[in-house]
């Protein structure tokens, strides 16, 4: 495991896009910290991020995991381009002359998209616990360490998105092919969702139709993971406070549901799968 790691560490170190980007990522996430320097007063409506709410315990393990999960394009964009240099530098060849298995091959990439993603989750850790701490109203070690399963779905939200473009790279082989295709997915995904249940077609769906055509985008790769973190600025207090003055209402269920982590776990052993039948059945 650690051979393949460190060949695999080595080889984005040395390609400078991949570092600039690794950089970029991580810079990203830490300036999650600088929300609580927001402030803004508008006369009748005055705004303080660091007393607002955003960051008390256990709520900072929501609002943290889901908004620094918008940040693992960069990370994708990397995972993408190891595996598109492979075949364009012919570097995958000539580790398989040099005796590397198709398996090991696999392995090495698989030990990177964990290690990024374990790393990932770890610095979203550190600094949701610094900014926790720092301005949570709550500092009880019972409810600072509550809610920490939105860390876990973070993690596999990371483990299974890298997973689908390490197979969407290994088929088709182009990195800029395999971004545009991952955003067409995105769109077929919820362009599609619209077109079915919106009367797009002139199909009026009835209600039964429109509970099923909601559970089949909820259980396509891209959607699923979205669903492991939900949007979680309108579990604040304040924002229930406006939406209840304007009549407007939420009715969500927050936590991280078992259902969406079974389906999430399903799509990344088959992406996994399906990358190892890829690699196996490619003449190279």
């Amino acid at each position: 495991m650690k051979r393949l790691l460190t060949i695999e560490l080595q080889k984005i170190w040395l390609n400078k896009a991949s570092r600039i980007l690794i950089i970029i990522y991580f810079l990203s996430l830490f300036l999650l910290t600088s929300i609580a320097l927001i402030e803004f007063d508008f006369g009748f409506f005055k705004f303080e991020a660091a007393k607002s709410g955003f960051f008390n315990f256990p709520y900072i393990w929501h609002f943290t995991t889901y908004f620094a999960s918008w940040f693992k394009l960069f990370l994708a964009v990397i995972i993408v381009s190891m595996i598109a240099n492979e075949f364009s530098y012919g570097t995958l060849k000539q580790n398989l002359i040099d005796g590397m298995s198709k398996k090991e091959f696999l392995l090495s990439k698989l030990y990177t998209i964990l290690l990024f993603s374990g790393i990932s989750t770890l610095f979203v850790f550190g600094i949701s616990l610094v900014l926790g701490l720092k301005y949570s109203s709550y500092t009880e070690l019972g409810i600072i360490f509550s809610d920490m399963s939105y860390l876990f779905a973070y993690f596999l939200k990371h483990v299974a998105f890298f997973s689908f473009c390490l197979f969407l790279a290994l088929l088709i082989k182009r990195s800029a092919f395999t971004l545009g295709f991952i955003f067409v997915w995105f769109l077929g995904e919820n362009v599609g969702h619209a077109i079915l249940k919106y009367n797009i077609l002139g199909y009026t769906p009835k209600d039964k139709d429109t509970v099923v055509i909601d559970w089949i985008k909820d259980v396509l790769p891209l959607e699923s993971m979205s669903n492991l973190i939900v949007e979680p600025l309108t579990r604040l207090n304040f924002v229930k406070s406006v939406s209840n003055t304007v009549g407007a209402s939420f009715d969500k269920d927050y936590q991280v549901q078992p259902i969406f982590v079974g389906i999430v776990l399903f799509w990344t052993i088959l992406f996994i799968f399906m990358s190892y039948l890829t690699l196996k059945k490619r003449d190279l």
